[in-house]
């Protein structure tokens, strides 16, 4: 186990590179799979998710090589329709692999998939749309598993517009048997960079970033490679940190437009921000309440940014009220910003903040990846000494997130315990 060793109280200054969306890469990966050409993923990200994935990919018989940033994938001789419970459970986004296995063999088995503990989510809407495209589902002993002899196109309603159930449904029926529409899809930009993936592989998707995404399938899929977008949780991230530390940052890579709920808040908070090409500018300000945070599908505000926000809003001026309405326990966070001293009541899914005026430096405990890095936001902006334990839960999602902090100014180092 590992943990930072972070003295806080410095603001951060100067560029920051934002690295390739973890959430766009994972099923792009899951993609792959619905071809025997090679695929090439540039600027693809090491942590933690990546190389799980990667690691699935290699147990179904696909050949990966990393060469820098750059990872290819060569699936002509994937054979292997099984992935072994050890590798399924370390991250949610295994669950991906049903609709591109199943198209590519006819079948797929796989444990039920892990993931942060940040609520319950039930996979039902993945396996629903799979059944409405003709494929047979069991569930048994904690496996699912899936066959079809043929993969036809259907309308597939939603009951909410699940993300990764869009992204199942579109990989399942890249390559079905007449016309697939999804309704009450999701929107989020990772959809969209999905859809641009298999359409640069040869597929026929349209509707993506809308609540109607249309899959027209196609015989055959081939070799592509491609750059994925930039991570918008990251971005928020480092915004977030700018915000809570004080200074001024410039962020590349960096999308305003798929954040721009955050960006709304922020400058409510009177933060000023500006936004050119794919660079965006943040100079800390008075730290205002944001009064009401609330989180829903995007365009909303996202639920990964709660976290963060919450650590901000510790430290602003009033007080804040922040409605989770997506996961009914993501606020594990609280207890350990409390240990820091944040005057925070959690009521079911809202969370009731009331400003102080700075976070003092404590030992605490990273439970979920999110939750982790908004201690370590926490702690590099607060008076004293901190510890913040058990960075495998950071290190599924940020790359290299010491060494970019530490660039800024932040006093963070990591070590084994």
């Amino acid at each position: 186990m590992e943990k930072y060793i972070i003295e806080g109280g410095r603001p951060l200054c100067g560029e920051a590179e934002i690295q390739s969306a973890k959430n766009a890469v994972l099923p792009l990966l899951a993609a792959s799979v619905l071809t025997d050409e090679r695929v090439v993923i540039h600027k693809c990200p090491r942590i933690a998710d990546v190389l799980n994935m990667v690691g699935i990919l290699g147990e179904l018989g696909c050949k990966t090589e990393f060469d820098g940033e750059d990872l290819t994938i060569d699936s002509a001789d994937a054979a292997n329709h099984e992935i072994p419970s050890a590798l399924a459970k370390e991250l949610r986004s295994s669950v991906f692999m049903l609709g591109s296995v199943v198209s590519r063999f006819g079948r797929a088995r796989i444990a039920y998939p892990g993931g942060c503990d940040i609520g319950l989510r039930p996979i039902d809407l993945h396996l629903n749309g799979l059944r409405r495209l003709g494929v047979s589902v069991s569930e048994d002993g904690g496996y699912i598993g899936c066959a079809c002899g043929k993969i036809r196109g259907a309308e597939i309603v939603l009951d909410c517009p699940s993300v990764g159930a869009t992204e199942n449904i579109m990989l399942a029926a890249a390559k079905a048997e007449g016309i697939t529409v999804i309704r009450n899809a999701a929107k989020e930009p990772e959809i969209v960079d999905l859809q641009n993936f298999v359409n640069r592989m040869g597929g026929k998707i349209s509707g993506a970033g809308t609540a109607a995404v249309v899959i027209e399938g196609v015989k055959k899929l081939h070799g592509a490679a491609y750059t994925p977008i930039s991570d918008r949780i990251e971005a928020g991230t480092f915004l977030v940190a700018c915000a809570m530390c004080g200074g001024e940052i410039e962020l590349r890579n960096a999308d305003a437009d798929n954040i721009a709920a955050l960006l709304h808040k922020l400058r409510e908070i009177s933060c000023k921000i500006s936004a050119k090409d794919d660079k965006i500018y943040i100079k800390s300000g008075r730290r205002l309440s944001p009064k009401l945070i609330e989180t829903s599908p995007y365009p909303g505000f996202p639920t990964d940014l709660q976290a963060p926000m919450t650590a901000l809003a510790s430290i602003c001026e009033g007080s804040t009220v922040i409605v989770e309405n997506l996961f009914e326990t993501r606020f594990k966070h609280v207890p350990e910003l409390i240990r820091m001293g944040a005057d925070i009541t959690v009521r079911g899914r809202s969370a009731f903040v009331r400003g102080v005026k700075s976070l003092h430096g404590a030992d605490v405990f990273a439970s979920d990846l999110r939750g982790g890095a908004a201690l370590t936001l926490a702690a590099i902006s607060a008076e004293g000494l901190s510890t913040v334990t058990d960075l495998t839960y950071i290190d599924r999602g940020y790359s290299d997130f010491e060494y970019k902090l530490r660039a800024l100014g932040a006093r963070i180092r990591r070590v084994r315990i």
